[in-house]
C-alpha cells in the first residue's frame, strides 16, 4: 500500500479541520475513525463533520449506521482497508482522521478477533470462576499461552482472561499465535501519524464551548428523536459524550444545567483517555498547536511531517 496519513488527537482537538486541509492540500480523502461518528442521527452530539465540511473533501464512514447496529474494531479495519486501497487506485492521497484509538490500531496493526463467541465454554469458564477464582484460570492461561497471560495487567481482568481460554478450548491454538498469523497475512501499511498537543486548560475550554454550541445546534432535540425512535438503551455507549445526561434531563430525571454540566465533564475525561492512550504510541509525531496561531499554522506543521516523512521514503 501507499503511505497513509492518519491524523489524531483527543475530542476538541481540530482534527476535523486538519483533516480537510490535508486532503485539499494532497488530493486526498478522508477515512473516519471516529468510533462515534459512524452513526446517522447523532451528527450533533458526535460533532460530526457537518455537510459543509464534507463539501470540501470526500468523507468515508460518516453516519452510516443505525444507532443500534455494532461496528467492532475488525470489521472496521476490514472495510476501512478496502476504502483506502480503492482510493489510492484512483490517485487519492488515504487522510484517516479519528480519536477511537482501538480502531485506529486496528486499522494500521492488526486486530484479531478470534472465533465467534461459544456461550456453553464461557458460562462455564465464569461460573468456575466464581467457584474456584480467577486465580485458577490465570495460571491454566500462564499455561497454555504465556505471551497473552503477560499482557493481563491482573487476574481481575476476567473479560479477556475467560475469553483467551475459551478461543484456545474452540480452536486448539492460542490467541497470542492466532494473533501473529493475522498480523502476517495483512499487507503492511505505511503510515505517517500527525498527533495534535495542547495546552490542557486550552483544550478543556475549547470542549465546554464546543458543548454549549452543540446544544445550540439542536443536540436536545436530536436526542429527543433518538429516543422516540427507540433507540434509547444504545445511548449508553456513548454515554462519555453526554447522551445518558441529556435523555435522563428528556426524561425529567435532572435539570439542563445538570446535564449540561455533565456532558462537558464526560467530554473532558474522554479526551483524557485518549491522551493517554495516544502518549503510549511513540511513532506519533506530536505537533504543539496554540488555536491562536490559527489552523493554517498547524496544517503548515503537518505537512512539514509528511514532505519529511514522503522524502524519507524515496531514499
Amino acid at each position: 500500500m501507499k503511505p497513509v496519513l492518519v491524523v489524531v488527537g483527543p475530542t476538541g482537538s481540530g482534527k476535523t479541520r486538519l483533516g480537510i486541509e490535508l486532503a485539499r492540500a494532497l488530493h486526498g480523502e478522508i477515512v473516519s475513525a471516529d468510533s462515534m461518528q459512524f452513526y446517522r442521527g447523532m451528527e450533533i452530539g458526535t460533532a460530526a463533520p457537518t455537510p459543509e465540511e464534507q463539501a470540501e473533501a470526500v468523507h468515508h464512514f460518516v453516519s452510516f449506521l443505525d444507532p443500534d447496529r455494532d461496528m467492532a474494531a475488525g470489521e472496521f479495519q476490514r472495510l476501512a482497508r478496502v476504502c483506502i486501497a480503492d482510493m489510492q487506485q484512483r490517485g487519492k492521497t488515504a487522510v484517516v482522521v479519528g480519536g477511537s484509538g482501538l480502531y485506529l490500531r486496528a486499522l494500521m496493526d492488526g486486530l484479531f478477533e478470534g472465533p465467534p463467541r461459544n456461550e456453553t465454554i464461557r458460562t462455564r469458564l465464569r461460573q468456575e470462576a466464581q467457584e474456584h477464582g480467577n486465580a485458577v484460570l490465570m495460571e491454566r492461561l500462564r499455561g497454555i499461552d504465556p505471551d497473552y497471560a503477560a499482557t493481563l495487567t491482573s487476574e481481575n481482568d476476567q473479560v479477556r482472561l475467560v475469553r483467551a481460554l475459551e478461543v484456545y478450548e474452540v480452536t486448539g491454538s492460542t490467541l497470542s499465535a492466532l494473533h501473529r498469523r493475522h498480523q502476517e497475512s495483512l499487507e503492511a501499511m505505511p503510515v505517517l501519524q500527525v498527533g495534535i498537543r495542547m495546552d490542557r486548560s486550552v483544550l478543556y475550554q475549547r470542549i465546554d464551548r464546543r458543548v454549549g454550541l452543540m446544544l445550540e445546534a439542536g443536540w436536545i432535540a436530536e436526542s429527543q428523536r433518538l429516543l422516540e425512535n427507540g433507540y434509547g438503551p444504545h445511548l449508553d455507549r456513548l454515554k462519555a459524550l453526554g447522551y445518558r445526561e441529556l435523555a435522563a434531563h428528556l426524561r425529567g430525571e435532572q435539570d439542563l444545567a445538570t446535564a449540561t454540566a455533565a456532558a462537558k465533564q464526560h467530554h473532558r475525561r474522554y479526551a483524557k483517555r485518549q491522551m493517554t492512550w495516544f502518549r503510549a504510541d511513540p511513532r506519533i509525531q506530536w505537533v504543539d498547536w496554540d488555536p491562536k496561531e490559527g489552523t493554517d499554522t498547524l496544517t503548515d506543521k503537518a505537512l512539514a511531517h509528511w514532505s519529511a516523512y514522503s522524502a524519507q521514503g524515496k531514499r
